[in-house]
């Protein structure tokens, strides 16, 4: 058997393809970033074709820099971002990529809440409709897109069709189907009760054939093999919802472990062994055979620092320096205090309000450019804070986390993390965490591991620790009192303005 395993990550932005071997040591990467495109406000798509010539290439790209025969790899693995809507047409081709980011179906959304949809749904999926959920948002394509709707043949997710290109068959698996309310969680497969409950009880026929996340899905086919340079019949696995990968790729594999991931969403979440907490959470998706992650999430996390860099710091820093960097070393410079300005990290929504709107509140004349990126990378931190709570009041227990994701590559944002949830945060060596547990899940297919943590003790090693500053508890206990103030205050006028109602000027909002 090959030595090395694959592990791909498709995300909302970029794809990539990294080669590890056994111990964890990354051997090659390569990386493509796709395009997103937004036809209507709200309405947040990509062109299916694109990502899977963007996956072509990085598998091919990464192959050549690896040095390694194709017929090395042992087998791959694939993670990818959840929900949204990928679907193939009823002949098995490419034909629609909503991401996770849409907010299309907000409007559904609060009719279903009027509605109490939510208290049939949650009995049976732990998880109660939002706007980029997979089944609002083919509720909402059968109610207003029937043409687009009529041509739908197969829904899964952006993995999925990554898998369905590499080997031909049309597949999804236990992690991503949870996590978007798809199955009846604690029995672990497709309910139609639950697809009645969204309006859809005559779509089951659109639900692909379901695996664990480490079955073999299928085998590469012969025509992939001669357009991205991997070995025919090597086999594929099932996958896994990148936000369990990540988990998994930065070492959260045992139960009562937890997992922070700062990328495009805000993710929080911990391993329990059954389906439920004491209390509510936002979803619960399957971790491996026999456990489950209880998550608290929304789009609020590090898509912010990218949105403000691409829209106003791109090219303010040195010749082959990352602008990331530069902003979080403006950002370092700053001392943390009282009247520091406030940031809501509302791009895309909030996790229960899609009407939500990011903002800068308390700016003075005297705040610099490391004043506005420092109040940014908090005000994430504090939407993380908040999902937390939300887990730690729903019975979740932990006193440390394992950060993950974009914004654990920066030295300044985890401290951060560490100073506003008031706990211990580390971060593992890789930074391909959900390629990572994509590999893991591929070398546990074919029986490398005996399972996850044997697959996650061998290729997992932790990089730095933080520790919270004890002198900044009061501090940022203060100002996440004043962010939720805000938030609160702000969000009828939210409404207001998404609805371009009048203000009491008369002028519109």
């Amino acid at each position: 058997m090959g030595e090395y395993l694959l592990g791909l990550d498709a995300g909302n932005t970029v794809i990539k393809a990294v080669i590890f071997d056994r111990t964890g040591r990354e051997v090659a990467c390569a990386g493509e970033e796709g395009h997103s495109r937004m036809p209507c406000p709200g309405h947040v798509e990509r062109d299916l074709g694109e990502l899977w010539a963007n996956a072509k290439r990085v598998i091919r790209t990464c192959l050549d820099r690896s040095g390694i025969a194709a017929a090395d790899i042992a087998a791959i693995g694939c993670a990818g971002h959840g929900n949204g809507l990928y679907a193939l047409d009823r002949n098995g081709e490419p034909f629609l990529g909503i991401q996770s980011l849409d907010t299309r179906a907000t409007g559904l959304v609060e009719e279903w809440a009027a509605e109490a949809v939510g208290d049939r749904t949650y009995p049976i999926a732990r998880q109660r409709p939002w706007p980029s959920q997979t089944p609002t948002l083919l509720a909402w394509l059968k109610r207003h897109r029937p043409e687009i709707f009529q041509r739908i043949g197969t829904v899964f997710y952006s993995k999925d069709f990554v898998v369905n290109r590499l080997t031909g068959e049309r597949v999804s698996e236990m992690s991503d189907m949870s996590g978007a309310g798809l199955l009846d969680l604690a029995a672990r497969r497709y309910d139609r009760t639950l697809m009645e409950a969204y309006g859809l009880g005559d779509c089951m026929d659109l639900l692909p054939r379901l695996i664990e996340s480490a079955d073999i899905a299928g085998k590469v086919t012969e025509e992939v093999a001669a357009e991205t340079g991997l070995a025919a019949g090597t086999p594929v696995v099932g996958g896994l919802f990148d936000v369990v990968a990540s988990a998994l790729g930065s070492g959260v594999s045992r139960t009562g472990s937890a997992s922070i991931i700062a990328g495009t969403w805000s993710i929080n979440q911990v391993i329990i062994d059954g389906p439920d907490l004491s209390g509510p959470v936002f979803m619960s998706s399957t971790f491996d055979r026999a456990r489950y992650m209880a998550m608290e999430n929304s789009a609020t996390s590090a898509a912010n620092l990218e949105w403000l860099v691409r829209e106003f710091f791109d090219g303010e820093h040195a010749e082959g320096a990352s602008p990331f960097d530069a902003c979080c070393a403006l950002a370092a410079e700053i001392q943390p205090a009282a009247d520091d300005p406030l940031y809501h990290p509302y791009l895309y929504g909030a996790q229960q309000d899609g009407h939500a709107r990011a903002g800068f509140y308390g700016i003075a004349g005297w705040h610099t450019k490391g004043h506005m990126i420092r109040a940014l990378l908090e005000g994430v931190a504090f939407g993380h804070r908040h999902h937390v709570e939300t887990l730690r009041t729903a019975g979740a227990v932990f006193d440390q986390a394992m950060l993950s994701g974009g914004g654990s590559r920066s030295r300044l944002w985890p401290q951060i993390f560490a100073d506003v949830l008031g706990v211990p945060v580390s971060v593992a060596i890789s930074s391909e965490t959900g390629a990572l547990g994509a590999a893991i899940a591929a070398g546990t297919g074919v029986r490398l591991f005996a399972d996850f943590t044997e697959g996650a003790d061998a290729m997992v090693r932790i990089d730095r620790h933080y520790r919270p500053n004890a002198a900044l508890a009061a501090h940022y206990g203060r100002r996440y009192a004043l962010y939720n103030d805000i938030a609160e205050a702000m969000a009828p006028l939210w409404r207001r303005l998404s609805a371009g109602e009048p203000t009491a000027t008369g002028a519109a909002a």
